[in-house]
Protein backbone atom coordinates (compact mmCIF):
# COMPACT_ATOMS: atom_id res chain seq x y z
CA UNK A 1 0.00 0.00 0.00
CA UNK A 2 0.97 3.49 -0.80
CA UNK A 3 1.34 6.22 1.92
CA UNK A 4 -1.00 8.13 -0.35
CA UNK A 5 -3.59 5.16 0.28
CA UNK A 6 -2.72 4.69 4.07
CA UNK A 7 -3.85 8.66 4.44
CA UNK A 8 -7.39 7.92 2.96
CA UNK A 9 -7.84 5.09 5.05
CA UNK A 10 -7.08 6.67 8.18
CA UNK A 11 -9.62 7.81 10.13
CA UNK A 12 -10.76 11.58 9.92
CA UNK A 13 -12.09 13.39 13.34
CA UNK A 14 -13.80 16.21 11.30
CA UNK A 15 -15.95 13.56 9.31
CA UNK A 16 -16.84 12.39 12.84
CA UNK A 17 -17.51 15.65 14.14
CA UNK A 18 -19.60 15.95 11.08
CA UNK A 19 -21.62 12.71 11.48
CA UNK A 20 -22.28 13.52 14.81
CA UNK A 21 -23.71 16.78 14.45
CA UNK A 22 -25.71 15.55 11.76
CA UNK A 23 -27.14 12.71 13.51
CA UNK A 24 -27.84 15.19 16.98
CA UNK A 25 -29.50 17.52 14.38
CA UNK A 26 -31.98 14.32 12.86
CA UNK A 27 -32.60 13.86 16.50
CA UNK A 28 -33.59 17.08 17.47
CA UNK A 29 -36.14 17.58 14.76
CA UNK A 30 -37.63 14.63 14.84
CA UNK A 31 -38.68 15.52 19.30
CA UNK A 32 -39.65 18.69 17.94
CA UNK A 33 -42.02 17.36 15.32
CA UNK A 34 -43.53 14.90 17.63
CA UNK A 35 -43.79 17.73 20.45
CA UNK A 36 -45.62 20.14 17.75
CA UNK A 37 -48.05 17.19 16.41
CA UNK A 38 -48.52 16.60 20.23
CA UNK A 39 -49.19 20.39 20.92
CA UNK A 40 -51.88 20.19 17.73
CA UNK A 41 -53.96 17.26 18.81
CA UNK A 42 -54.21 19.01 22.33
CA UNK A 43 -55.78 21.89 20.64
CA UNK A 44 -57.66 20.13 17.31
CA UNK A 45 -61.88 19.94 18.53
CA UNK A 46 -62.74 16.71 20.27
CA UNK A 47 -64.15 13.74 18.33
CA UNK A 48 -67.99 13.55 18.48
CA UNK A 49 -69.87 11.34 20.82
CA UNK A 50 -72.30 8.74 19.39
CA UNK A 51 -75.00 10.34 20.17
CA UNK A 52 -73.65 13.54 18.12
CA UNK A 53 -73.53 11.54 15.19
CA UNK A 54 -76.27 11.84 12.42
CA UNK A 55 -78.97 9.36 12.41
CA UNK A 56 -81.38 8.04 9.78
CA UNK A 57 -84.47 9.25 9.72
CA UNK A 58 -87.85 8.33 10.78
CA UNK A 59 -89.04 7.56 7.37
CA UNK A 60 -85.91 5.02 6.78
CA UNK A 61 -83.01 5.95 4.27
CA UNK A 62 -82.63 8.07 1.33
CA UNK A 63 -83.06 6.27 -1.79
CA UNK A 64 -81.64 7.12 -5.06
CA UNK A 65 -84.68 8.52 -7.63
CA UNK A 66 -83.83 6.76 -11.27
CA UNK A 67 -86.19 8.55 -14.25
CA UNK A 68 -85.82 9.72 -17.67
CA UNK A 69 -85.32 13.87 -17.71
CA UNK A 70 -85.89 15.97 -20.55
CA UNK A 71 -84.69 20.00 -20.76
CA UNK A 72 -87.01 22.60 -21.18
CA UNK A 73 -87.39 24.57 -24.34
CA UNK A 74 -85.15 27.82 -25.52
CA UNK A 75 -87.42 30.26 -26.45
CA UNK A 76 -88.41 30.84 -30.14
CA UNK A 77 -87.19 34.04 -31.39
CA UNK A 78 -89.27 35.09 -34.48
CA UNK A 79 -88.07 37.27 -37.22
CA UNK A 80 -87.58 40.95 -36.37
CA UNK A 81 -86.30 40.10 -32.69
CA UNK A 82 -82.54 39.75 -31.76
CA UNK A 83 -81.08 36.41 -30.72
CA UNK A 84 -80.81 35.59 -26.62
CA UNK A 85 -77.76 35.43 -25.51
CA UNK A 86 -76.31 33.56 -23.18
CA UNK A 87 -76.68 35.91 -20.01
CA UNK A 88 -80.64 36.89 -20.93
CA UNK A 89 -81.30 33.04 -20.67
CA UNK A 90 -82.73 32.14 -17.31
CA UNK A 91 -81.43 28.81 -15.13
CA UNK A 92 -82.52 26.15 -17.44
CA UNK A 93 -84.47 23.86 -15.63
CA UNK A 94 -85.50 19.99 -16.32
CA UNK A 95 -88.50 18.30 -15.53
CA UNK A 96 -89.63 14.52 -15.90
CA UNK A 97 -89.90 12.88 -19.24
CA UNK A 98 -93.36 11.69 -20.20
CA UNK A 99 -91.86 8.39 -21.83
CA UNK A 100 -89.53 6.65 -19.07
CA UNK A 101 -87.89 4.15 -21.37
CA UNK A 102 -84.46 4.80 -21.87
CA UNK A 103 -82.69 5.65 -25.49
CA UNK A 104 -80.35 3.08 -26.59
CA UNK A 105 -78.23 3.02 -29.50
CA UNK A 106 -79.07 1.91 -32.81
CA UNK A 107 -77.87 -1.56 -34.31
CA UNK A 108 -74.41 -1.91 -35.24
CA UNK A 109 -73.46 1.61 -33.83
CA UNK A 110 -70.85 1.46 -31.23
CA UNK A 111 -72.64 4.68 -29.16
CA UNK A 112 -68.63 6.46 -29.27
CA UNK A 113 -66.97 8.78 -31.81
CA UNK A 114 -64.11 7.37 -33.33
CA UNK A 115 -64.86 4.23 -33.11
CA UNK A 116 -63.48 3.34 -36.47
CA UNK A 117 -66.97 1.98 -37.48
CA UNK A 118 -68.98 3.43 -40.55
CA UNK A 119 -72.09 3.89 -37.50
CA UNK A 120 -75.58 3.37 -38.42
CA UNK A 121 -76.84 4.11 -42.32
Amino acid sequence: MSTASMYLAEPSGLISLALFLIAVALITLLAGSFWLSCRMRTRAPRLPRAEEQPHVPQGGPVREMREIREPAEIPKVTKGQHALTPYELTHMSTRTSPSQKRERWHDGGSGSFGSGGLGHH
